[in-house]
C-alpha cells in the first residue's frame, strides 16, 4: 500500500463521486428525516404550551385562560379524560377545577387544586403552565394564592421525549449512507466497469482502492453526522465525545461497506446483501424508541456499540468515562472487519489477476 496511489484513488472518486444520487442521499436523506421527524413531533420549532382544563363548578378560570396568547387550551369532559391525555403527551398539563373552587378562594380557604403534568412535555412548558395557573388563582382569589397545590405526574418524570429517542435512526441513516454504501456502491461499480482490472496494470493495488474508498467513507460519514448534529441541536456538553464516537461510527459503516463492496459482484447483489443485512444494521435503533424492550437484545447488533454512546452523550449528557466500554468493543468490532475486508481483497486482486 502507498500513501500517493491512495491520494490518487481519492482525489478520482471525490471528482466523480458528487455524479452518483448516492453520494447526493448522504447529505439529503438524514435533513429530509429531521425535518420530517422534527415537524411531526413537535420539536422543529418551540412547541406551545398545551393546558387541559376540566371546569366541575363554572369558574371564572376558564374564561381568564381563553383570553392568555402563547398557550393552547383545551377542554376534556372529565378528569379521567384529562389525565389520560396528559399521560398520552397530547397535553403537557391539565388543572381539575372542584365545584365551588372560586367561592372558596375568596372566602380565604384552601381548596385543592389537581394539577397533572405530564412526564414527556418539556421543563419549559411546565413552568409556564404552573405559574400562569398561580396567576390566574391570585386572579380570582384577589390575594397571593392561597392554595393547595397537588401535583401529580403522569408517566416517567426522566423520559426522554421521542424525538429525542429517534436520534439514533437519524444518526444511523448519516453514517450508513455516506460511510458504507457510497464506497460499496464505488467498489462494485468499478468492478463492473472492469476499471479495477485496468488499475492492476498499474502499480495500484487493491488495498490502494480499498483504503482509497475507506477514507472517502469515512470523511462522508463525519460530514453528514455533523451536520445531522447541528440540525437537531445535538452536540450537549462533551462534543470532544461526540465527535469521537462520530469516528468510531463513520469506521464501523466503512469496514461494512468495503466488505459489501468486495463480495458483491454487481450492483443486484449489493443491493440484497444490504436488504438482508438491514436488520443487523438498523435493530439496535428500535430499542431506543421503546425502551422498556429488554436492552441487552440490542447489544448483539454490531452497530449498538456506536448509537449507545451517541445517544447518551448527545441526550443524556454522559462523559467520555460513561461509554468508554462500548466504544471499546465498537474498536475491536472494526479491527475485526478491517482484517476480514483486506482478506476478502487479497482474494478480490487474485480473482482479477486470474480472470
Amino acid at each position: 500500500m502507498n500513501g500517493v496511489r491512495v491520494w490518487n484513488v481519492l482525489r478520482k472518486d471525490l471528482r466523480l463521486g458528487p455524479r452518483s444520487p448516492i453520494f447526493l442521499y448522504a447529505f439529503v436523506v438524514p435533513v429530509v428525516l429531521t425535518v420530517l421527524i422534527r415537524g411531526v413531533f413537535g420539536n422543529l420549532f418551540e412547541p406551545t404550551p398545551r393546558l387541559g382544563i376540566v371546569d366541575e363548578g363554572q369558574s371564572s378560570i376558564v374564561r381568564a385562560v381563553r383570553d392568555i396568547e402563547g398557550i393552547e387550551v383545551a377542554f376534556p369532559a372529565s378528569a379521567a379524560r384529562l389525565k389520560a391525555l396528559v399521560e398520552a403527551n397530547d397535553l403537557d398539563a391539565g388543572l381539575v377545577l372542584q365545584p365551588g373552587f372560586d367561592a372558596a378562594l375568596r372566602a380565604g380557604n384552601q381548596p385543592i387544586l389537581q394539577f397533572f403534568v405530564g412526564g414527556e412535555s418539556l421543563a419549559a412548558n411546565r413552568i409556564i403552565l404552573g405559574v400562569t395557573a398561580v396567576d390566574l388563582i391570585r386572579g380570582v382569589a384577589g390575594a397571593p394564592a392561597p392554595i393547595e397545590v397537588a401535583v401529580t405526574t403522569v408517566g416517567e418524570d426522566d423520559a426522554v421525549p421521542i424525538a429525542n429517542r429517534l436520534l439514533p435512526l437519524l444518526m444511523l441513516y448519516a453514517v450508513w449512507i455516506g460511510g458504507g454504501m457510497v464506497p460499496a456502491a464505488s467498489l462494485v461499480e468499478e468492478k463492473e466497469r472492469r476499471t479495477l482490472q485496468a488499475l492492476l496494470v498499474t502499480p495500484v493495488q487493491v488495498a490502494d482502492v480499498l483504503v482509497g474508498k475507506g477514507v472517502l467513507g469515512i470523511m462522508l460519514a463525519l460530514t453528514a453526522g455533523v451536520i445531522t448534529l447541528a440540525i437537531n441541536n445535538a452536540f450537549g456538553s462533551q462534543p470532544a465525545a461526540l465527535l469521537l464516537t462520530l469516528a468510531l461510527a463513520a469506521l464501523m459503516s466503512a469496514g461494512i461497506g468495503l466488505l459489501f463492496g468486495s463480495w458483491a459482484r454487481d450492483t443486484n447483489m449489493l443491493f440484497t446483501a444490504t436488504k438482508a443485512s438491514g436488520v443487523l444494521l438498523f435493530a439496535p435503533v428500535i430499542f431506543f424508541i421503546w425502551p422498556n424492550l429488554p436492552q441487552w437484545i440490542a447489544k448483539v447488533f454490531p452497530t449498538y456499540y456506536f448509537l449507545a454512546p451517541l445517544f447518551e452523550i448527545a441526550v443524556k449528557g454522559a462523559s467520555l468515562a460513561d461509554v468508554w466500554p462500548e466504544l471499546a468493543i465498537g474498536l475491536a468490532i472494526c479491527a475485526v472487519l478491517f482484517m476480514a475486508v483486506f482478506a476478502m481483497g487479497r482474494r478480490l486482486e487474485l480473482n482479477l489477476v486470474t480472470a
